[in-house]
């Protein structure tokens, strides 16, 4: 060959005897085929085969299928963040004149792509009250085609009785999808617990660095598969491989870390109870919390993400007690390594009373950070409370 043809095709390096512990990074835009006749019937490969690197490289597929054998699924596709996933999964499975139903404590963008984008294209939702249950059964119509769970509700920390609704669902012939990003299937197994579609924020505990983006759904019906699959492949949706390769990193050390933020946000938690009143703390794990018998009954371990309810007239004070913190960061997600503190008004969010009534909070994400050091923030925000709580 030329030298031009040399510099664009190099000569080929054996393999042999090369063996890494790390996954490649296959990166792809063109998937070259061996002949024509291979590219004429390249459909033919399915779609789990590689076609265009749009749709996959073995770097891809790798995270795809670990995810798979963590969530017992039969399948699992890619996107470049966690809403992306939630709004994949209602733009394939719902049509004009379909409801899905939310619950209260669901994601707010959820919400908005429900109040905005659906609505506009005669796509109908209702919210529900996290805490119906079984009850849920009595808000199903013919119309009705997807029921949307998010447990426990990333602010509020609702726990939904997801057996009972799922039942509820499939009794009328409808699916069930659920966000399961607080506990991660490393918690939590959403599929075996009765809903038909989980999704998980890759970007927190997975990834675990705070410096990504991506989503996954996973299902174990082979139609919803390839219905998933279908609207991704027309809305031109992937995911890049770097990234990928990024969360298979993050992967190796998730039930460390996770372990590590769960056990020392409970700690938390458990000596927050004795200085401030405990129905002020929203961590499932806690005997306290409202909803902790179903907790302990389907799930396997808690998360390093729970919320403190803030007294309304201490609204005032809290935000130059989080500007004090030398530990925390200020900021959105959780999973990462860095602790993250954030205020929220929830009360002007919210139809339902759920979890927390006054309608304030501050939600905690435990990191990496020595636990004293956190604790030395958390000490001034926890004395404010407990002077500004009911006698």
């Amino acid at each position: 060959m030329k030298d031009k043809t040399v510099c664009v095709c190099p000569p080929h390096v054996s393999h042999e005897g090369f063996a890494s512990l790390a996954t490649p990074t296959y990166r792809a835009s063109t998937i070259a085929f061996p002949n024509a006749a291979a590219f004429a019937n390249r459909m033919d490969r399915g779609p789990d085969g590689y076609i265009y690197g749009l749709h996959g490289t073995p770097t891809s597929r790798t995270l795809e299928a670990a995810i798979s054998a963590l969530e017992g699924a039969a399948h699992t596709m890619l996107q470049p963040s966690g809403q992306a996933s939630i709004s994949v999964v209602f733009l394939a499975l719902l049509k004009p004149g379909d409801t899905v139903l939310i619950p209260d404590c669901a994601y707010p963008p959820v919400s908005s792509l429900c109040n905005g984008y659906l609505a506009d294209r005669g796509i109908a939702h209702r919210v529900y009250d996290p805490l119906i249950g079984g009850d849920i059964a009595g808000l199903i119509d013919d119309s009705v085609k997807l029921i949307w769970v998010e447990s426990p509700g990333s602010a509020t920390m609702e726990v939904q009785d997801l057996p009972a609704i799922a039942k509820a669902a499939h009794d009328r012939g409808v699916l069930v999808g659920m966000d399961n990003t607080w506990a991660s299937p490393l918690h939590f197994k959403p599929l075996a617990y009765g809903a038909d579609i989980v999704v998980e924020a890759l970007t927190k505990y997975f990834s675990g660095h705070s410096d990504l983006l991506m989503g996954s759904v996973s299902v174990t019906d082979e139609g919803v598969y390839k219905q998933l699959k279908s609207t991704m492949s027309m809305l031109g949706i992937g995911v890049s491989p770097d990234d990928c390769s990024l969360v298979l990193r993050g992967m190796e050390t998730m039930a460390v870390r996770l372990k590590h933020g769960s056990d020392v946000a409970l700690n938390f938690a458990t000596r927050m109870s004795k200085i401030i009143d405990p129905a002020l703390i929203l961590h499932p794990a806690l005997p306290t919390f409202p909803q902790h018998g179903m907790w302990q009954r389907d799930f396997a371990g808690a998360s390093a993400l729970f919320s403190i309810m803030i007294p309304a007239d201490m609204a005032g004070e809290l935000d130059g007690l989080i500007d004090q913190a030398k530990t925390f960061s200020i900021g959105a997600s959780w999973g990462g390594t860095h602790s993250l503190m954030v205020p929220m008004a929830i009360g002007t969010m919210r139809k339902f009373d759920g979890n927390a009534p006054s309608g304030i909070i501050l939600r905690l994400s435990i990191g990496m950070e020595d636990p004293d050091d956190l604790w030395t923030d958390l000490a001034p925000i926890l004395d404010a409370i407990a002077h500004h709580q009911p006698a």
